[in-house]
Formats: C-alpha cells, sequence, structure tokens
C-alpha cells in the first residue's frame, strides 16, 4: 500500500511538471528568454525555497543544514543540470510537447537513474542492481516506441502542417538539442544524491520524512537557476529583448507574470512530490534508486496527453496512434516492474 501511496504523489506531482508548459502559450509580448528567466525565478528559486521552509526543524535554518556535507556537489551538479534545463524548454520549441519531453525525459531517465547506482557500487548484472537495469531498460523502449510514433508523425505531416502543430518545428535540430538536455538533465538526480547528509540530517533534527530532501531539492535548483539566467541575461541583451519587461501595459505584466508563477509551480511540483513519494519507498531500496526513471516515465506519459490535448497529434495515422498508445502503455508497466520482481 505505501509503494501505490507512494506512486500517486509522484504522480500528482508529475502531472504538475507536464501541466507546466502549458501557460508559456498566455504568456503576451516576451520573448522566450524573457519568459524562461521570470519563470525559472518562481520554478527554482521561490517556490524551491518554500518547500525547503518545511524541512527546517524547530531551532535550526537551512545554513546549518547544508553544513551537512555535500552543498557544493549539489550546487554544482545543479548548474550542469541547468544546461539541461535550458535545452529541454529549446526541445519544447523545436518538438513540440509531446516528442520533445519524451526524447529528453528518455535519455534523463535512463542515465539520471543508473549514473547514480553505478557511482555508488551497485553491481547492475545481479540482485537489486539488475533488476534496476530491467526496469530501466523496459521505460527506454517503452519512450523509444513513443519517440517512434513521433517519427511517423513527422514523415506524414507537410511542412506547412508541421509549423501548424509546433511553430517553430524543426526535427534535426530538436533531436540533437531534447538528447543533450537528457543527459544535462539526469545530473538533477546525482545532485540529489550529493545531497545525502543534507537529507539525513534533516530527519536526524527532527524534520518529516516527507519534507526532508526539499532543502537539497533547492540546492540543485539554485545551480540551475545561475546558468540559466546568464543564458537568459545574454539573449536579453545580444537580441535587444531586455526592454520586454517594462515595454508591455501594466495588465499584460500581471498577466505574464501570473502565468510565469503558475508555470513555476507546477514545474516544481515533480520534485516536491517525488521528496514526498520517495518517502514510502523506505522498505524498498529497489523503488527507491528506481523512482527518478518512475518519474520521468509519468512526465512522458503526461506530457503526451498534453500533447493530445493540444492538437499536436491531430490528423495521424492510424498506425502512428496505436504505437503510442502501444508506448504508454509500456511505460505503465515499467512503473510496477522492479516492485513485482522486488
Amino acid at each position: 500500500m505505501n509503494i501505490l501511496i507512494g506512486l500517486l504523489i509522484i504522480a500528482i506531482g508529475s502531472f504538475g511538471q507536464s501541466s507546466s508548459y502549458v501557460p508559456i502559450n498566455k504568456v503576451k509580448s516576451w520573448s522566450w528568454e524573457s519568459f524562461w528567466l521570470i519563470q525559472g525565478i518562481f520554478a527554482w528559486l521561490v517556490f524551491p525555497f518554500l518547500g525547503a521552509q518545511l524541512a527546517i526543524p524547530d531551532g535550526s535554518s537551512l545554513t546549518e543544514l547544508w553544513s551537512a556535507g555535500g552543498s557544493t556537489g549539489a550546487l554544482i551538479y545543479g548548474m550542469l543540470w541547468g544546461v539541461g534545463g535550458l535545452t529541454f524548454g529549446l526541445s519544447m520549441r523545436y518538438l513540440g510537447i509531446a516528442l520533445g519531453q519524451s526524447i529528453a525525459l528518455g535519455t534523463c531517465a535512463g542515465f539520471g537513474t543508473l549514473f547514480p547506482a553505478v557511482f555508488g557500487g551497485t553491481d547492475l548484472f545481479h540482485g537489486d542492481g539488475l533488476i534496476l537495469l530491467l526496469g530501466v531498460c523496459v521505460t527506454l523502449a517503452g519512450i523509444a516506441v513513443i519517440g517512434y510514433a513521433g517519427s511517423l508523425r513527422a514523415r506524414n505531416m507537410t511542412e506547412e502542417e508541421k509549423k501548424a502543430a509546433v511553430k517553430d518545428f524543426a526535427l534535426t535540430k530538436g533531436l540533437l538539442v531534447a538528447l543533450l538536455a537528457g543527459v544535462m538533465s539526469a545530473c538533477f538526480n546525482l545532485g540529489l544524491e550529493s545531497g545525502t547528509p543534507i537529507l539525513e540530517k534533516a530527519k536526524a533534527s527532527g524534520a518529516s520524512e516527507l519534507f526532508a530532501l526539499n532543502p537539497v531539492i533547492l540546492l540543485v535548483t539554485m545551480g540551475g537557476f545561475v546558468t540559466n539566467a546568464v543564458y537568459c541575461i545574454f539573449q536579453n541583451v545580444k537580441n535587444k529583448t531586455g526592454k520586454d519587461y517594462f515595454s508591455v501595459s501594466g495588465s499584460v505584466l500581471l498577466n505574464n507574470v501570473l502565468f510565469c508563477a503558475l508555470a513555476g509551480v507546477l514545474w516544481y511540483s515533480q520534485f516536491f512530490g517525488l521528496g514526498m513519494g520517495k518517502s514510502y519507498f523506505a522498505d524498498s531500496p529497489v523503488m527507491l534508486a528506481f523512482s527518478w526513471s518512475i518519474l520521468m516515465s509519468l512526465n512522458v506519459i503526461f506530457s503526451n496527453v498534453w500533447g493530445i490535448v493540444l492538437n499536436e497529434w491531430k490528423g495521424v495515422s492510424r498506425k502512428t496512434i496505436i504505437v503510442l498508445i502501444s508506448g504508454m502503455c509500456i511505460l505503465i508497466f515499467s512503473l510496477l516492474l522492479p516492485n513485482l520482481f522486488g
């Protein structure tokens, strides 16, 4: 029962993340870099900071928890993840929500799950390590099938139809960006692993296990914010879009900030939910190790649901839809596979 509760919590957070790109369409008169910077303030600073407050025991502070060790590693991995977060947004721009998230998150699921296990000395060919490897392989198979559905869609669409579904559609460029995004995004989970001493100190100090991971999440997102802020400000200067923040009317500015905040809280909900969900996996080491892949799988599933809702799959052949649904079913199966063998 605990595992099912944990999966449900992670799923709720995943749905939030997969919905976080929808508010983009409500932002008016701003360039991509302007939107990305403002939503990043909410997604990577404001809401993670508020979430971290829930894990601070009475008489303690964030800096005291961070002094337990691992803070530098979490920040550095966060900065590397920031490159993934930046290119992740670009993959949505070039491939759309469904295909962009599928490719990026598939790569992220594999590297983000296996890297910490390998670095921790886990034998991937025996016992729990083999179960973990099998689960990741099934996840990647499901995402590969969804990626194939995306290629079928692109093959059967005219250039005009591609532009209608995704304004800046560019398959080759999008695939390269999405793969880079996935590899670098895997550093987020490495950052969480690096901050394990902080997690343990929070729990030992009396913090609820539901929220004990939040101070580590804040460190990683802070590192990511630095990378993204530097790039967005550079683009503001280069493209002369810095005026975006001041040239719109008061009502448009309020509209944009509110939708940026909505995108930010929806994005952050995936990691807030991950921390809570993992607390229910305490008795299952395999599910704990596989939790990152679970989150990525759910993100792919929900992103494709949104892709369908937003008509990104409109007009495709029956074969393409069957392939897409088959991939999503494989991903759903992958969520419970480690527990079945564990």
